[in-house]
C-alpha cells in the first residue's frame, strides 16, 4: 500500500495535480526530475537521442548509418524548393530573420493574432500566402515534408525555447497536456502510457522512447515508411492505440506541440535523422 501511495503522489506531482495548477515551468522541471530519478545515468543533452539511450548497440548502428545519411537526396530537394525563388522574386528565407537560421526551435508558438498556436508548418504556408503562392497540404510529405526537412536543418544545434506567455497561449498549453496524458482507442492509451510510465521498456522489438527530447529530431527518416515529420508520427500513434486520428495542422495535435516541445526546453535540435 505504501509503495502504492508513493508511486501515486509522484505521478499527481508530475502532471501537475497536486495543489495549485502548475505552471508550464513547473510541469517540464517536474518531468525532468522524474526521469532523472528514473534513469540517474543517462545525461539531460542524451535525451535527444530518444530510445537510444537505452541501447548502445542500437546507437551505435545509428551513428554508422549517419557517416553517409541515407536522406541526401530529400535534403537537396528541399534546399532546392528552399531557394527556388517565387514568381515574385522572392524566397522563404525573405519571410524569416536571418534567413530562418536558428529560429525553429521557437515554434510552435502562440500567435495572438491568430488567436491559436501556430507551428513551423503554418509558417511556411503562410510565407508563400503572402507571396502569391498556393499553399502545400500539411500531410502532403512530398511537398510539405521535403521542405520542412530542410527548413528545420537550419536550425541543428538551437536549443528549443517554446515561451507560454498569456492566459490564451496557457489554455492552448494546458489543452495539448490534456491530450498527451488522455486515455484513447480501443487499446486505452495516452501519449504518457508508452513516453513517461513505460520510457525505456521495450515493446515487441524496440525501446520506448521518453517525452524528454522527443519533439528535437523531427522530421525523421524511417525505413520503409520514409519521411515522417512530428505530427504525422502523432496520427500513426493514435492508429496503434486504435483511436481514430485527428488531421495533421489541427488545432488539437497543434495544442499537443506546443506542449511536448515545451517540455524539450534547452535541449539542441537535430533535424533529419534516422530510425528504424
Amino acid at each position: 500500500m505504501r509503495k502504492l501511495l508513493t508511486a501515486f503522489l509522484g505521478a499527481t506531482l508530475l502532471f501537475g495535480v497536486v495543489g495549485a495548477k502548475a505552471t508550464p515551468e513547473q510541469d517540464r522541471k517536474a518531468t525532468l526530475e522524474y526521469f532523472q530519478k528514473k534513469f540517474p545515468n543517462i545525461k539531460f543533452e542524451d535525451y535527444v537521442n530518444g530510445a537510444f539511450i537505452f541501447s548502445p548497440d542500437a546507437f551505435a548502428q545509428y551513428n554508422s548509418i549517419m557517416e553517409f545519411p541515407p536522406y541526401q537526396t530529400v535534403l537537396e530537394h528541399g534546399k532546392k524548393m528552399w531557394e527556388t525563388p517565387f514568381k515574385n522574386g522572392k524566397t522563404y528565407a525573405s519571410c524569416f530573420p536571418n534567413g530562418a537560421k536558428d529560429i525553429a526551435g521557437h515554434y510552435p508558438y502562440f500567435d495572438e493574432a491568430l488567436g491559436k498556436v501556430a507551428t513551423f508548418e503554418m509558417a511556411l504556408n503562410a510565407c508563400r500566402k503572402l507571396n502569391g503562392e498556393p499553399e502545400l497540404a500539411y500531410s502532403d510529405m512530398k511537398t510539405m515534408g521535403v521542405l520542412t526537412t530542410y527548413a528545420r536543418s537550419l536550425s541543428d544545434g538551437m536549443k528549443m525555447n517554446i515561451k507560454v506567455e498569456g492566459a490564451k497561449a496557457l489554455a492552448a498549453f494546458e489543452h495539448g497536456k490534456q491530450h498527451f496524458y488522455q486515455r484513447r482507442g480501443q487499446l486505452n492509451f495516452s501519449c504518457a502510457t508508452c513516453h513517461v510510465q513505460n520510457a525505456g521498456n521495450i515493446i515487441r522489438t524496440e525501446y520506448l522512447s521518453p517525452i524528454l527530447g522527443q519533439a528535437t529530431h523531427w522530421p525523421v527518416f524511417r525505413a520503409g515508411d520514409n519521411l515522417v515529420t512530428l505530427q504525422t508520427r502523432y496520427v500513426g500513434c493514435n492508429k496503434l492505440v486504435r483511436a481514430v486520428p485527428y488531421a495533421q495542422g489541427s488545432e488539437e495535435y497543434n495544442d499537443l506541440e506546443y506542449y511536448h516541445s515545451y517540455i524539450s526546453n534547452g535541449l539542441p535540435l537535430h533535424a533529419d535523422v534516422f530510425r528504424k
